[in-house]
């Protein structure tokens, strides 16, 4: 039976309460994906750890008293290092993160449709794109870096000749033009994002023109979902930092911990980013008309 939740149009808040009802009823599946591609990566990590002598319970590094450690996080100086385990963890997770995102993209289609669905078919069918998906990927991730490259030297360059002629005016128009840019590189990322989506359903290669063509008109209110999601996933890192953090410390128990709590909120976003896709699709290509057809066809069948 089809998800009749995707044959309309959603308001921003009916696609938060359809992502997390979607995470909730097949968080199984979806998490299933996510320990298989990304539990073998943070077990090397955890194997690096222990190896290079990162205690597995506890290891406090900056201070065995836990009035120190609220003291050095006070004045900013609890500083952590990224080791090797960090290292080959995220060069893995580069690529295999697409992977994980598209077998998810391509489950909630099938949960869509109302089709029943196997793992095995699922990551087949995507692994029968990850040359594009990781293509494309590359491809956003040096616009990306280049474009915050480009950024961040204006900005040096205005806040030092500004700072040097008008102490204060200048660290305000330094202010606002990094704020500026933040916004602007926001809507720029989110009007180039889906790229994904269509390389996945083979709608184009790279994907930008698609993605450009379907956030028309929706770059804010799919901004704003953006801002919400990255938003619980800082919360609940910080939670997690603040509370099992102090007791563990960096131990690779704290890492493990940290790797579960990433895999949860990878799994949210991910899904979330499937429902606002599917949504921009039905604004853009009608696809609620397309599945009303499809419907009508089975009951006169």
């Amino acid at each position: 039976m089809r998800d009749s939740k995707f044959n309309r149009p959603k308001s921003f808040g009916e696609i938060l309460d359809h992502t997390f009802r979607l995470s909730k009823t097949h968080f199984k599946d979806f998490f299933m994906v996510m320990l298989l591609f990304m539990g073998p990566v943070y077990l090397l990590q955890a194997l690096i750890e222990l190896s290079s002598g990162v205690n597995f319970i506890r290891d406090m590094t900056v201070s065995e008293n836990f009035s120190d450690i609220f003291m050095n996080l006070e004045d900013g100086s609890l500083e952590t290092e990224i080791g090797a385990g960090d290292t080959v963890a995220g060069f893995l997770t580069i690529f295999l993160g697409p992977m994980v995102s598209g077998s998810i993209l391509l489950m909630v289609d099938r949960i869509r449709k109302g089709e029943e669905f196997a793992l095995k078919a699922i990551i087949k069918q995507t692994f029968s794109r990850y040359g594009g998906m990781l293509g494309s990927t590359l491809l956003f991730g040096l616009i990306v870096f280049a474009i915050t490259f480009v950024v961040l030297i204006v900005w040096f360059v205005l806040i030092f000749v500004l700072v040097a002629n008008a102490d204060v005016l200048g660290f305000i128009i330094g202010i606002l033009f990094i704020l500026g840019a933040v916004i602007g590189f926001g809507l720029l990322f989110t009007r180039w994002s889906f790229y994904f989506g269509s390389v996945v359903f083979r709608e184009g290669t790279p994907g930008f023109g698609r993605s450009w063509r379907l956030t028309k008109g929706r770059a804010w209110k799919t901004f704003g979902l953006y801002i919400v999601f990255i938003l619980i996933i800082m919360v609940i890192t910080a939670v997690l930092e603040m509370t099992v953090g102090l007791v563990l410390g960096t131990s690779v128990l704290y890492s493990i911990l940290t790797n579960i709590a990433l895999m949860f909120t990878t799994l949210i976003f991910s899904v979330g980013y499937a429902v606002m896709f599917f949504d921009l699709k039905i604004r853009h290509d009608a696809d609620d008309l397309k599945d009303m057809i499809a419907d009508y066809d089975e009951k006169t069948e």
